[in-house]
């Protein structure tokens, strides 16, 4: 029987495991409690939108809603597992933080419309309606290295919520509350990043079970493959330091400012832009801007596994060649389907709750919406 308190994924053991070997066992995994709910949010018409050339805007709306229901979490001292999309985000909660979740996703909703004209649908579906539909929901924690831990669920249950969500609920009664849309430690001061070597492309991957009973299976084979072809986590990061560039560009810097305050606010641009232009020099040469660096690159957040394999990686066009082969194969067979776009680079926001702690995770998606982009590709499969 699952564990029934908010405690439940603070107390779920942390795997340090290969996740190709961690996602074929499933007895690593444990049934979500029947008191959490599904919390999702999703940019309408992402597509569109990243078509008109408004990616960095999409991306920026995102992060903000991933770290605004973190943050309810952590002032409630509950840790949730938590899944960035690229252009929205899903978490489970338990019972005592819904209302105050749904209430921020609300304001963020409300920034969204007045800033960017871009629509944010949001909303809940209890865990217990899930199980009620016989979908999968399982969940277990991979510990990726000493400073973080991912979780990684099997079975389509967040992606069932969040259709649901979108297209189908009636709009959610929210209680009312005062408490402020919190997006502290959101920030987005990289530009562009270029592969680590000049020949490699970045691929953003999204890969689906075509049966739930074989997921556990598969999604170990696919990621297996992966390893074999592109080599181990670290060596396809699409992340490192050499090509990292702050961004002075005022005005990818005023439309951060506007998703995480809501507002124009010059000592904010100001202090932006100061270290968008001279943090190289300044900031990144003392002892606490190099350490984070260095932790950085540990910290990105190249996989998520949310019921589908979501993935950032970099490599030559002969590895992502190979890649496809193989991958063509396994949709013949009638085993996956899958969604794949290349870029030239990768965009990277981050969550910086404290430096010196390490307590800060980088959200990494492929350079023009390259999830969204992917999603598009395996939607027409489907």
């Amino acid at each position: 029987m699952a564990i029934s308190n908010s405690n439940f994924y603070e107390d779920l053991p942390a795997l340090n495991i290969p996740v190709s070997k961690l996602v074929g066992d499933i007895g690593n995994f444990h049934q979500v409690p029947e008191n959490w709910h599904i919390v999702a949010a999703d940019i309408k018409n992402s597509t569109d939108a990243i078509a008109n050339g408004k990616h960095n805007s999409v991306n920026l709306i995102a992060t903000g809603c991933v770290i605004a229901m973190i943050n309810i979490a952590y002032e409630a001292k509950i840790n949730i597992p938590f899944f960035f999309g690229g252009d929205g985000a899903v978490t489970i909660v338990p019972e005592e933080i819904l209302q105050e979740t749904l209430a921020v996703l609300q304001k963020h909703k409300r920034n969204t419309q007045k800033n960017f004209k871009l629509e944010l649908k949001t909303g809940s579906l209890p865990v217990k309606t899930i199980y009620k539909e016989n979908i999968q929901l399982k969940i277990a924690k991979l510990k990726v290295n000493a400073d973080m831990d991912i979780p990684i669920v099997l079975g389509d249950a967040l992606h069932y919520a969040e259709d649901l969500i979108k297209h189908t609920l009636p709009k959610q009664e929210i209680v009312p509350n005062s408490k402020a849309l919190n997006l502290d430690g959101m920030e987005c001061k990289w530009d562009k990043i270029k592969p680590p070597k000049k020949n490699q492309e970045v691929v953003s991957l999204i890969v689906v079970s075509r049966d739930d009973q074989e997921t556990s299976k598969v999604f170990s084979e696919v990621l297996k493959a992966i390893d074999d072809i592109y080599g181990s986590p670290k060596r396809r990061k699409p992340i490192s330091v050499n090509r990292l560039k702050l961004k002075a560009n005022l005005r990818k810097i005023n439309d951060e400012m506007k998703a995480k305050l809501g507002r124009f606010y010059l000592p904010y641009m100001f202090k932006s832009w100061i270290i968008g232009k001279y943090g190289k020099h300044i900031w990144l040469k003392k002892e606490n801007g190099k350490n984070y660096l260095k932790k950085m690159v540990a910290l990105a957040d190249t996989l998520v596994i949310d019921g589908r394999i979501n993935t950032v990686i970099s490599g030559t066009p002969q590895q992502r060649e190979a890649l496809t082969g193989y991958l063509d194969n396994l949709e013949d067979s009638g085993k996956i389907k899958y969604g794949i776009y290349v870029s030239e680079e990768s965009i990277m926001s981050c969550y910086v709750r404290n430096i010196s702690t390490h307590e800060h995770i980088h959200f990494v998606d492929g350079g023009n919406g390259g999830y969204t982009k992917a999603a598009k590709s395996l939607k027409r499969k489907l």
